[in-house]
């Protein structure tokens, strides 16, 4: 069973190239996560607002790596940021063109 990891947050800082660039190590540490299969980096200029969606092996890990991020982006001076954990319809998504790991 596969769980997704919602995550956003208020944003002020930087976006595009920039953002991209700025976080190849926070990248680079959040591939190595127990559980985590896959990332997708979100950033919206507009609304200004980050985050990302998660897909990991396990409810346990996506919490747990939950209360760590956002410890993590707290230190970094972030507030407001929301999590939320999904059970993934593996059958049903599959359907609608999900590539699952």
């Amino acid at each position: 069973m596969s769980y997704i990891l919602q995550v956003d947050f208020p944003h002020n800082g930087i976006f595009g190239e920039e953002f991209s660039k700025a976080f190849v190590d926070l990248a680079k540490d959040i591939s190595n996560e127990e559980g985590l299969l896959w990332k997708i980096w979100t950033e919206n200029e507009t609304t200004k607002e980050a985050g990302g969606i998660y897909l990991f092996s396990n409810e346990a890990d996506a919490k747990r790596y939950l209360e760590k991020h956002t410890k993590r982006l707290e230190s970094f001076g972030y507030k407001n940021i929301r999590g939320k954990i999904f059970k993934v319809s593996e059958e049903l998504s599959k359907i609608t063109k999900a590539n699952f790991l």
